[in-house]
């Protein structure tokens, strides 16, 4: 595989979806490939069934590389489902000597103290995503690196989950020859893909409607504040049309798709929808307008429920104002009227996120649909952690020349690797990403577990 390629790979609970991308001359997403299949082991977000999971990414791979024409090797994988779960936490260290500046160390002892939290049997802190620092008591410092002090605190926003859940999915993507490169927490790659860095400054709450859990990313001032997966999307509201018109699955979804929306005003009482009966059966007759109420009171209540947590972050307090509102995306982000009843019942702005900001200018409209959302942040967020190994790569390459050959490396050799190793803006906020030593222990595991 090449070097300057990256694969997504997001395992959901209707779909899996395998997706193939490069950055073109303009710094632009291209996809190369990309390959879904129907994702049979996967309840609510969690791996369900091992050997049905790795069937299931197996052929979106297989999918995938055929229509790229290259092999898969490693993979960035989302995670999320219904054992995720957020807490705020403030900690602080006090330090040996004030005269000194504060530098990275002092930030990794500080967020290494927060790793040792005591979490309940079988949970395990994913990441810890710092918000603001106070230094010496001085609030509202949002980088304390270069400045002095003796009392270092933070507050921090630690997202939690089942660590047993986690290595399930490890073992799909190693039982499906492929290697683990990363994890990353699917709201965060959503948000990636679908929110401008002026929406992550002004305040804005993202809301990625999937399958079987809709997961909720709030950022403010350009960090991200709250997380929170609710164990119910789409898949529901499709039960319910199930239930409530006495029709199977197959055709509840269709019904959804075709003919559903969250605001029942819309449909006149003699809209009808005529279904196929089973097997001789005589077919059965809908109306939209009983349809679209079914789907509403579900739609109301999964709304509600990331209300309450948009709520919970304190977006009613003048400081944390989300003034950028509310982006919809996700499969369920299709549904017809969803903008205006979410609007209707949050009294926030809302649009509905499409991917394609980063995607290059001749995408096909199929992948800049809000369905790929998720799968386009985890190729984003794998060609940047490509690049960064790359960068890492060529400073220990030329350090060891400096050793072996001092006089062979040139004044400009030298200045590459300064400019090299100074973190780019966009990484600052991301170099305290504990996601990779996570990824590493759950390699390990898998290693190990043999």
């Amino acid at each position: 595989m090449e070097h300057n390629i990256a694969v997504g790979l997001d395992i959901g609970t209707t779909k899996i979806v395998a997706m193939i991308g490069r950055k073109n001359d303009y710094g632009k997403l291209e996809i190369l490939g990309i390959g879904r299949s129907k994702s049979l082991g996967v309840h609510r977000g969690v791996v369900s069934n091992i050997t049905q999971t790795i069937q299931s990414i197996q052929q979106a791979v297989q999918e995938a590389e055929a229509s790229a024409g290259t092999k898969i090797e490693g993979v960035t994988v989302g995670i999320a489902g219904q054992h995720i779960r957020s807490l705020q936490h403030s900690d602080y260290i006090t330090r040996p000597n004030s005269e000194t500046v504060i530098d990275e160390t002092d930030i990794d002892q500080l967020i290494n103290q927060v790793h040792k939290l005591v979490m309940l049997p079988g949970e395990e802190i994913i990441h810890v995503l710092p918000q603001e620092y106070k230094i010496d008591g001085q609030p509202e410092i949002k980088e304390p690196i270069g400045m002095h002090g003796g009392r270092l605190e933070a507050n921090f926003h630690v997202v939690v989950g089942q660590v047993s859940s986690i290595r399930n999915i490890g073992r799909c993507i190693k039982s499906s020859d492929l290697e683990l490169e990363r994890l990353t927490l699917e709201p965060l790659a959503s948000a990636n893909a679908v929110l401008s860095q002026e929406e992550k400054e002004a305040g804005v709450a993202l809301i990625d409607i999937g399958g079987g859990t809709t997961d909720l990313a709030v950022f403010k001032d350009g960090i991200i504040r709250h997380t929170a997966v609710i164990p119910f999307g789409g898949n529901v509201i499709t039960e319910d049309i199930k239930e409530g018109c006495s029709i199977i699955e197959k055709q509840a979804e269709l019904l959804k798709i075709k003919f559903g929306s969250a605001w029942p005003g819309e449909n006149k009482d003699n809209e009808i929808v005529s279904i196929p009966g089973l097997r001789g059966r005589d077919p059965k007759e809908i109306t939209l307008k009983n349809l679209s109420k079914i789907i509403h009171a579900r739609v109301v209540e999964i709304v509600e429920q990331v209300f309450l947590e948009i709520k919970n972050y304190g977006h009613e307090e003048q400081k944390k104002k989300l003034i950028a509102g509310i982006v919809l995306t996700g499969g369920g982000a299709q549904l017809k009227h969803l903008k205006q009843l979410v609007e209707y019942i949050t009294g926030m702005d809302t649009r509905i996120g499409y991917p394609n900001e980063h995607l290059a200018g001749d995408s096909n409209e199929d992948i800049t649909s809000p369905l790929y959302a998720t799968s386009v942040g985890l190729v984003l967020d794998g060609l940047k952690y490509q690049e960064r190994k790359q960068r890492e790569i060529r400073v220990e390459e030329i350090e060891e020349e400096e050793i072996k050959n001092p006089a062979a490396v040139s004044e400009a050799i030298l200045e590459e690797k300064e400019e090299l190793k100074e973190t780019p803006p966009e990484e600052v906020k991301e170099r305290r990403n504990f996601l990779d030593r996570f990824t590493d222990r759950i390699k390990d595991f898998l290693d190990n577990a043999e």
